[in-house]
């Protein structure tokens, strides 16, 4: 195809096909005159057209590369290059943390005459699938606890998560295959004791005195346990006890399905239906509401967010 048109909120695979194409369209030698790179700060649409108008030196193709194309005023203008591209060119283009208008000539012309191409963030439930996808492609295994604790600590952002999966590897004792929560901790800073999974483990044993410990750490680490991610977390983990209630197949797999989370952790769900019935677990969803909002200042002069997780997590238990 002459134009790849990659676009989207997840940089990390719009560069993945970018280096792709980068490394094995041409030769070393044929890179010298034929690829190019651009970026899209530093030049104009009608740059990026003449460029693409070029014709390769011989080779059967040239590649130009368009970076941070999202800084490139009338990208729309496009469109005139897209209705009749170069067949010996094959234009590049990283459109980055954006996407086009669908509406406009431009999708049109790229969809009928080259790739378009929408990066997704994913969500995240979907991530520490795809961190041990990740990592099994390099031979390694992660548990799964591990993963879950690595998603809820790095985020979504695909980029930061490879970035620090690469450095963990590297640090691993010769031979260690299986990545766990305590490689985590001592190569990444995770405590492994005190995160929002094991608060939500210990809630759903309803062991106050870990539950607490765990708040209380908090409460003096804030800036590396957030309230309101804490809060996220804790809403889907009693929104799906409550999804869990419902379902009319409660076989390991299909639970897994519909939770959307790894069979791994159904034990631990239904464990936690029989701690908080569907009563409280409404209850709960209403208490998270509510301690948002205070965490918000709404009706809230002066607890602290540490003063307002042990309150809610007094009231969780009892």
């Amino acid at each position: 195809m002459p134009i790849y048109f990659l676009m989207g909120d997840e940089a990390y695979f719009i560069d993945q096909l970018t280096d792709y194409i980068a490394q094995n369209v041409l030769s070393e030698a044929e890179k010298a005159f034929n690829q190019t790179v651009i970026y899209g700060k530093d030049t104009d649409i009608a740059n990026v057209i003449n460029s693409a108008k070029r014709y390769p030196m011989m080779a059967p193709y040239q590649v130009v590369i368009v970076k941070e194309a999202q800084n490139i005023r009338n990208i729309d203008d496009l469109v005139y290059y897209a209705q009749k591209p170069l067949k010996s060119t094959i234009l590049v283009v990283n459109y980055k943390y954006k996407t086009l208008d669908k509406r406009k000539r431009l999708v049109k012309e790229l969809e009928k005459n080259g790739v378009l191409f929408e990066s997704k963030k994913l969500y995240d439930n979907q991530v520490p699938d795809w961190i041990t996808k990740y990592l099994s492609k390099r031979g390694f295994q992660v548990q799964p606890t591990a993963a879950l604790l690595l998603s809820e600590f790095l985020g979504a952002e695909l980029g930061k998560i490879v970035m620090e999966l690469d450095k963990l590897v590297l640090v691993l004792p010769k031979g260690e295959k299986l990545i766990t929560s305590v490689h985590i901790e001592e190569n990444i800073g995770i405590s492994k004791d005190y995160n929002n999974i094991e608060l939500q483990n210990a809630l759903s044993k309803k062991d106050h005195l870990k539950a607490f410990r765990i708040v209380e750490h908090f409460g003096q680490n804030q800036k590396d346990n957030p309230f309101v991610v804490t809060i996220g977390m804790l809403y889907s983990f009693f929104n799906k006890i409550i999804v869990y209630y419902f379902l009319a197949d409660k076989s390991k797999q299909s639970v897994a399905a519909a939770l959307k989370i790894n069979p791994y952790f159904v034990a631990d769900y239904q464990n936690a239906a029989k701690v908080f019935p569907p009563k409280k677990a409404v209850e709960i969803i209403s208490l998270l509401r509510e301690y948002d909002l205070k965490s918000k200042g709404v009706g809230n002069i002066s607890a602290t967010p540490g003063d307002l997780l042990k309150e809610l997590v007094y009231k969780i238990l009892n």
